[in-house]
């Protein structure tokens, strides 16, 4: 079984093996290398979902100083709260494998940078799409009404579930397991 982190069977980690491994998609690349790549992949990615998670957090930091922000009710003062609170935490947890990498950095242990990495971005983007749903919930609840806002927030919930949980799950799912030649 592969690691989803890294990609790798279990126990191959930098060093485990000195020469290069022929894999079935015709990469030709040590485990380091292997990692070496993952890395490169995980900060594309977070790249992109950094950036939307910044502008949403720089979004919410500024409606308190709209002029209907004192007409909220309670409820909406609460729920605007929580979600800066989980704008905050999506970019935070976004942002940390960036000083993760600082303070593995030169020391041997890129698989464990790249795996808890992975599970630092996978939980970003979790958090992330709460943030958004709450968000489109608390937009058209404010605009429209809270009917509305439970409406708009479960559709976007829905969709987000579909495209960030459903499909890649059965791409992944249908794709052919690929694994190393043991030779």
């Amino acid at each position: 079984m592969r690691d989803a982190a890294t990609g790798d069977e279990p126990g191959n980690h930098p060093g485990n093996e000195p020469s290069r491994a022929s894999t079935t998609d015709d990469r030709h690349e040590t485990p380091t290398e292997r990692m070496d790549r993952n890395w490169s992949e995980l900060l594309q990615e977070l790249r992109v979902t950094q950036t939307g998670s910044q502008v949403l957090t720089g979004f919410l930091l500024t409606v308190p100083f709209q002029q209907r922000f004192t007409e909220l009710e309670p409820l909406e003062v609460d729920v605007y709260l929580l979600l800066v609170l989980l704008s905050v935490l999506s970019t935070g947890l976004l942002v940390a494998p960036v000083s993760l990498h600082r303070f593995m950095f030169r020391r041997h242990l890129k698989a464990e940078t790249v795996t808890l990495g992975h599970r630092l971005a996978r939980t970003g983007l979790a958090v992330l799409g709460l943030t958004i749903v709450g968000t489109v919930y608390f937009l058209f609840d404010v605009v429209v009404g809270r009917a509305a806002g439970a409406a708009a927030g479960g559709c976007v919930l829905a969709v987000l579930a579909v495209l960030w949980v459903v499909v890649p799950w059965l791409a992944a799912r249908q794709a052919p397991v690929r694994r190393d030649d043991e030779s």
